[in-house]
């Protein structure tokens, strides 16, 4: 009889969990982390890799001397590695939300012009190395800008954290328990008489009661009448994206300021146009935070967290089982012609310890000229092509931690080793193709994908001109969709002569 789990992790805590392991490596906190500490705020963005496109003196030329101290305030605060922590993510890998213009702090006071610190994400086309980039928004007229896609230049109102200062901010990280709910506290309550339904037919208690649901309602009246707050409406309705085309409209209601808020669904359907100008609870207020839902369910542990999140979260769940130790460096072992050989490093290569280095050179010679290898060669050779940590090293460059797969790659084969045809050399030249892209794309010269044009049967601004009947050249800027099209052999034929 075959045996069932009872409690299946949920897909996304198991997208978070790779992420929390390799998106953010100790390497990159420990580095922008000391840059901070010592006032080099750009420094501390290049640890994080995140790009600054802003030029304080231009900033202070155009818009005086008080904003740009402003600016200077909030960019010492800035932890870069904390935003990257945080940021918006995309299933199944967890890769960071392309195409986003994501508002940081706000500068009202400054004329009619909405300036806005924002932190922007590049296409993903052009997203090898999960870079970011920080700028000052300043309206809609300002022109397009050079550096992002003409997708999304504007910050978006469901993805915003100038409302949730203690995503990035360093010296407001301690808030994080308080507004994520880890303290126990219930900020604020909902109001359901009856079983009164939101604007997508869904019955508000069914979010409350749904202990497997990654959305927070506990904590959407506090939310909310922040939100309402900074939109100049002390009072009135929201809504909340529950996913594509489906939005629950709300209304926040409390007797005066000296009550907790609460809030309850609307009674009377609203216009699709009208929920369209709602107020959009940000992502960060309606969701859980994932860091507290891995706590919980026991995936991570405190010292797996941010620094900063982990002194936010401490004791909010339980410690997960300590598994066995890992051995210690235990060298690979093969069966060749009836012994046990070890494989290990030497000189800085992957090596058969266990023969003699005149014997390697004979049998590496018998092999270039047809002959069958040794088993300890045959070994080595499978850990230069495709060996057992080509996930983790993919992961890694899925991420941008380029340093880390190198790492992963040195301390497996050594630093002296020539890496062979086979699927690790080809993870690394394709993760080195793909930068290629994302520097076309930082320096303005390839605004679109290459390809974009000829797929669509039109023009690609700043990649060229497409005709009519041209079939696009295949190379690593092809999408995968039209390359799978055009190199697949087994595809059936559908063009039937006239």
């Amino acid at each position: 009889m075959a045996h069932h789990i009872a409690n299946p992790i949920p897909a996304h805590l198991l997208m978070w969990q790779r992420v929390r392991e390799y998106a953010v490596p100790p390497s990159m906190i420990e580095t922008a982390t000391a840059r901070r500490a010592a006032g080099d705020w750009a420094g501390a963005c290049a640890a994080a890799r995140i790009d600054v496109d802003l030029d304080l003196r231009a900033v202070r030329d155009r818009h005086g001397t008080e904003l740009v101290t402003r600016l200077r305030a909030d960019l010492r605060r800035l932890a870069p590695d904390l935003l990257r922590w945080h940021m918006p993510r995309i299933a199944p890998h967890g890769r960071l939300r392309p195409g986003l213009t994501i508002s940081l702090a706000r500068y009202r006071s400054y004329g009619a012009t909405p300036l806005q610190l924002v932190v922007r994400t590049p296409p993903a086309w052009a997203a090898a190395g999960q870079r970011m980039s920080l700028a000052l928004w300043e309206g809609s007229g300002d022109g397009a800008p050079r550096h992002h896609p003409h997708t999304h230049p504007h910050p978006g109102r469901r993805f915003r954290l100038d409302l949730h200062r203690h995503l990035w901010d360093a010296g407001r990280s301690g808030e994080l328990a308080r507004r994520c709910g880890a303290d126990g506290a219930s900020p604020g309550r909902p109001d359901v008489p009856g079983r009164p339904a939101g604007q997508d037919g869904r019955d508000l208690p069914d979010l409350l009661t749904d202990h497997n649901s990654p959305w927070a309602p506990a904590h959407w009246a506090t939310e909310a009448e922040l939100l309402l707050r900074a939109e100049g409406h002390p009072r009135g309705a929201f809504a909340v994206r529950l996913g594509m085309r489906r939005r629950a409209v709300f209304e926040l209601i409390a007797p005066d300021d000296s009550h907790a808020p609460a809030f309850r669904s609307l009674r009377e359907a609203l216009p699709p146009q009208e929920v369209a100008a709602l107020p959009v609870l940000p992502e960060a207020a309606a969701r859980v935070l994932p860091d507290l839902e891995l706590l919980r369910a026991g995936l991570v542990s405190a010292g797996q967290l941010h620094p900063l999140v982990a002194a936010a979260l401490e004791a909010a769940g339980p410690a997960p089982a300590a598994g066995p130790a890992p051995e210690p460096g235990d060298p690979h072992r093969v069966e060749c012609r009836g012994r046990v050989h070890r494989i290990a490093l030497r000189d800085g290569a992957l090596t058969a310890v266990d023969h003699d280095p005149a014997q390697l050179r004979r049998e590496e010679l018998l092999v270039a000229l047809g002959g069958p290898a040794l088993p300890c060669l045959r070994a080595i050779d499978a850990v230069h092509r495709n060996p057992e940590a080509l996930p983790a090293v993919r992961e890694r460059l899925g991420h941008g931690d380029i340093t880390g797969a190198l790492a992963v790659v040195e301390g497996l084969l050594g630093p002296g080793a020539v890496l062979r045809d086979g699927p690790l050399r080809d993870e690394l030249e394709s993760a080195a193709a793909r930068r290629i892209d994302h520097g076309l794309f930082r320096s303005g010269l390839v605004g679109t994908h290459p390809a974009a044009g000829a797929a669509g049967g039109g023009n690609a601004s700043g990649a060229g001109h497409a005709e009519a009947g041209h079939r696009p050249r295949l190379d690593r800027r092809t999408p995968p969709a039209l390359r799978g099209k055009r190199t697949s052999r087994a595809r059936p034929r559908t063009g039937l002569p006239h």
